[in-house]
């Protein structure tokens, strides 16, 4: 069904429709499950900290590109996230995305559009799954991240739910070409609740920056403790990065 937004005064308001096929989308997520459990042994702790109904962006670190599958293992619902836009030059591969609950973003600057059908999916009361770190990153330290899931936390209200995921980089490691069997562990957070506008309904930038700090370092603590439940061990707290870019709007995606 159409979702209407308010849009702000320098963007015209449009509507934006969101297809997803029940058929489909169970089929493909039934599948899903079962390859998360058997071949990558996912488990998950703290799952029932994200909420059973109403808006909700999940943000967990982002080290490979199966973290869009395992990261589903914490909720029954439907989810919807933004993936890189030249994904959908394939027709086919576009329309089985659209099917999936994605939507296009362009990495190359800030992406209005896709802020817009993000701000969409929360407003209808759905999941919204944002990488805070924009794109896959290597290593074990959660570092500048965008400001994009605090942003759209105080727009719409929506919780934020911070999530680790350890040891899913060793599932398609630099030159493999297949996914690897690999124990997967997820680590999910208490709820973080959306920092609060301003007197005037604006989002205040200052309340924006020390969320994302927030949002940082409860990723990395997840983190850390996903990964020494896989046998993996944390980093050196002493070499910690924070975000450094208050100015980003952290329109990101895979």
């Amino acid at each position: 069904m159409p979702v209407r937004l308010e849009p702000s005064p320098d963007v015209p308001r449009r509507e934006i429709r969101l297809k997803v096929p029940g058929f489909v989308y169970i089929a493909v997520r039934l599948v899903v499950h079962v390859v998360n459990r058997l071949y990558w042994r996912v488990t998950v702790s703290g799952a029932s900290a994200v909420p059973g109904s109403g808006a909700v962006i999940l943000a967990p670190v982002h080290r490979n590109f199966m973290d869009f599958f395992v990261v589903t293992e914490v909720t029954k619902r439907k989810i919807f996230y933004m993936a890189k836009d030249d994904l959908w030059g394939n027709g086919v591969l576009g329309a089985f995305l659209d099917a999936m609950g994605a939507f296009p973003v362009n990495r190359d600057g800030p992406d209005r559009l896709a802020l817009d059908r993000a701000q969409a999916v929360l407003e209808h009361g759905d999941v919204l799954i944002l990488f805070p770190e924009g794109t896959r990153r290597e290593g074990p330290v959660v570092a500048d991240l965008h400001e994009g899931a605090a942003f759209l936390a105080a727009r719409t209200g929506a919780p934020v739910v911070p999530i680790g995921i350890g040891g899913s980089a060793r599932i398609m490691p630099k030159g493999a070409k297949l996914p690897r069997p690999a124990k997967v562990h997820i680590d999910v957070g208490d709820v973080l609740e959306a920092p609060g506008r301003s007197e005037k309904g604006r989002v205040p930038r200052s309340q924006v920056h020390a969320f994302t700090l927030q949002l940082g370092a409860e990723i990395q603590r997840l983190y850390d403790r996903a990964q020494t439940s896989v046998g993996i061990p944390a980093h050196d707290t002493s070499v910690r990065r924070v975000p450094t870019d208050p100015g980003d709007d952290g329109s990101g995606g895979e």
